[in-house]
Protein backbone atom coordinates (compact mmCIF):
# COMPACT_ATOMS: atom_id res chain seq x y z
CA UNK A 1 0.00 0.00 0.00
CA UNK A 2 1.35 3.79 -0.64
CA UNK A 3 0.52 6.95 -0.22
CA UNK A 4 -1.66 8.33 -2.59
CA UNK A 5 -0.25 11.76 -1.89
CA UNK A 6 3.69 11.56 -1.81
CA UNK A 7 4.05 8.31 -2.68
CA UNK A 8 5.76 6.58 0.51
CA UNK A 9 4.78 3.36 2.33
CA UNK A 10 2.35 2.70 4.60
CA UNK A 11 3.04 2.11 8.29
CA UNK A 12 0.48 0.65 10.87
CA UNK A 13 0.08 2.73 14.26
CA UNK A 14 -0.95 1.10 17.21
CA UNK A 15 -2.86 2.81 20.07
CA UNK A 16 -4.31 2.05 23.38
CA UNK A 17 -7.18 3.60 25.14
CA UNK A 18 -8.23 3.68 29.01
CA UNK A 19 -11.31 3.27 29.54
CA UNK A 20 -13.15 4.61 33.03
CA UNK A 21 -14.28 1.60 33.78
CA UNK A 22 -10.48 0.10 33.36
CA UNK A 23 -10.51 -1.34 30.85
CA UNK A 24 -8.70 -0.60 27.42
CA UNK A 25 -9.70 -0.49 23.54
CA UNK A 26 -7.32 -0.93 20.96
CA UNK A 27 -6.95 0.83 18.08
CA UNK A 28 -4.81 0.37 14.80
CA UNK A 29 -4.30 3.74 12.14
CA UNK A 30 -3.06 3.11 9.02
CA UNK A 31 -0.86 6.49 7.71
CA UNK A 32 2.20 7.78 5.76
CA UNK A 33 5.73 6.96 6.61
CA UNK A 34 6.69 10.25 5.42
CA UNK A 35 10.08 9.19 4.09
CA UNK A 36 9.59 10.99 0.90
CA UNK A 37 7.83 14.20 2.06
CA UNK A 38 8.15 14.79 5.75
CA UNK A 39 5.33 17.39 5.29
CA UNK A 40 3.04 14.81 3.69
CA UNK A 41 -0.71 15.79 5.02
CA UNK A 42 -2.41 12.46 3.77
CA UNK A 43 -4.74 11.44 7.02
CA UNK A 44 -4.46 8.21 8.58
CA UNK A 45 -7.24 5.70 8.54
CA UNK A 46 -8.51 3.04 11.07
CA UNK A 47 -8.32 -0.34 10.68
CA UNK A 48 -11.98 -1.22 10.93
CA UNK A 49 -12.68 1.51 8.16
CA UNK A 50 -9.87 0.46 5.69
CA UNK A 51 -11.32 -3.69 6.41
CA UNK A 52 -14.51 -2.53 5.17
CA UNK A 53 -13.17 -0.94 1.88
CA UNK A 54 -10.97 -3.20 1.17
CA UNK A 55 -14.06 -6.12 1.00
CA UNK A 56 -15.79 -3.80 -1.10
CA UNK A 57 -12.77 -3.54 -3.32
CA UNK A 58 -11.87 -7.02 -3.34
CA UNK A 59 -13.94 -8.29 -6.05
CA UNK A 60 -12.28 -5.50 -8.51
CA UNK A 61 -8.73 -6.63 -7.17
CA UNK A 62 -6.52 -9.07 -9.25
CA UNK A 63 -5.44 -12.35 -7.16
CA UNK A 64 -2.52 -14.78 -7.55
CA UNK A 65 -5.00 -17.31 -7.15
CA UNK A 66 -2.78 -20.21 -6.80
CA UNK A 67 -1.16 -19.86 -3.16
CA UNK A 68 -4.87 -19.14 -2.13
CA UNK A 69 -6.52 -21.81 -3.73
CA UNK A 70 -4.04 -24.13 -1.66
CA UNK A 71 -4.09 -22.20 1.55
CA UNK A 72 -8.07 -22.71 0.96
CA UNK A 73 -8.43 -26.00 0.27
CA UNK A 74 -6.21 -27.55 2.98
CA UNK A 75 -8.00 -25.24 5.57
CA UNK A 76 -11.40 -27.16 3.99
CA UNK A 77 -9.81 -30.17 4.39
CA UNK A 78 -9.04 -29.43 8.25
CA UNK A 79 -12.46 -28.37 8.96
CA UNK A 80 -14.20 -31.58 7.21
CA UNK A 81 -11.40 -33.98 9.22
CA UNK A 82 -12.28 -32.20 12.44
CA UNK A 83 -16.42 -32.51 12.19
CA UNK A 84 -15.72 -36.12 11.04
CA UNK A 85 -14.19 -36.51 13.72
CA UNK A 86 -16.53 -34.86 16.28
CA UNK A 87 -19.45 -36.48 14.94
CA UNK A 88 -18.58 -40.05 13.29
CA UNK A 89 -15.79 -41.64 11.23
CA UNK A 90 -18.37 -42.23 8.56
CA UNK A 91 -20.07 -38.96 8.14
CA UNK A 92 -20.14 -37.41 5.13
CA UNK A 93 -19.38 -33.55 5.26
CA UNK A 94 -20.23 -31.15 2.44
CA UNK A 95 -19.17 -27.84 1.95
CA UNK A 96 -19.71 -25.80 -1.05
CA UNK A 97 -16.73 -24.74 -2.99
CA UNK A 98 -15.36 -21.92 -1.78
CA UNK A 99 -14.48 -18.28 -3.31
CA UNK A 100 -10.80 -17.06 -3.50
CA UNK A 101 -12.01 -13.74 -3.14
CA UNK A 102 -14.69 -14.76 -0.53
CA UNK A 103 -12.00 -16.31 1.30
CA UNK A 104 -10.18 -13.12 1.06
CA UNK A 105 -13.33 -11.10 2.85
CA UNK A 106 -13.34 -13.35 5.78
CA UNK A 107 -9.35 -13.51 6.25
CA UNK A 108 -9.93 -9.28 6.29
CA UNK A 109 -12.44 -9.87 8.70
CA UNK A 110 -11.72 -12.75 10.74
CA UNK A 111 -7.92 -13.52 10.12
CA UNK A 112 -4.65 -13.46 11.93
CA UNK A 113 -1.97 -10.48 11.53
CA UNK A 114 0.03 -13.02 9.52
CA UNK A 115 -3.28 -14.40 7.55
CA UNK A 116 -3.86 -10.73 6.47
CA UNK A 117 -0.36 -10.21 5.53
CA UNK A 118 -0.43 -13.24 3.61
CA UNK A 119 -3.72 -12.72 1.66
CA UNK A 120 -2.13 -8.99 0.81
CA UNK A 121 1.07 -10.68 -0.89
CA UNK A 122 -1.42 -12.65 -3.12
CA UNK A 123 -2.61 -9.34 -4.28
CA UNK A 124 -1.35 -8.24 -8.02
CA UNK A 125 -3.10 -4.68 -7.71
CA UNK A 126 -1.41 -2.10 -5.79
CA UNK A 127 -3.68 0.09 -3.33
CA UNK A 128 -3.52 3.23 -2.84
CA UNK A 129 -4.43 5.48 0.13
CA UNK A 130 -5.35 8.91 0.06
CA UNK A 131 -7.77 10.89 2.46
CA UNK A 132 -8.80 8.06 4.53
CA UNK A 133 -10.07 6.41 0.64
CA UNK A 134 -8.05 3.24 -1.13
CA UNK A 135 -8.08 3.08 -4.73
CA UNK A 136 -6.95 0.31 -6.84
CA UNK A 137 -3.60 1.58 -9.64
Amino acid sequence: MKCGTCGSGITADEKFKKLKDGGVNRHIYYRCCKSRDQNCKNPAINETDLILQLKKLIDDLSITSLPMKEKITSEVQRIKKFYSMMLDEKAQIYIKKIDVRDYGKFILQEGSIDEKREFLRCLKSKIILNNKIIKLS
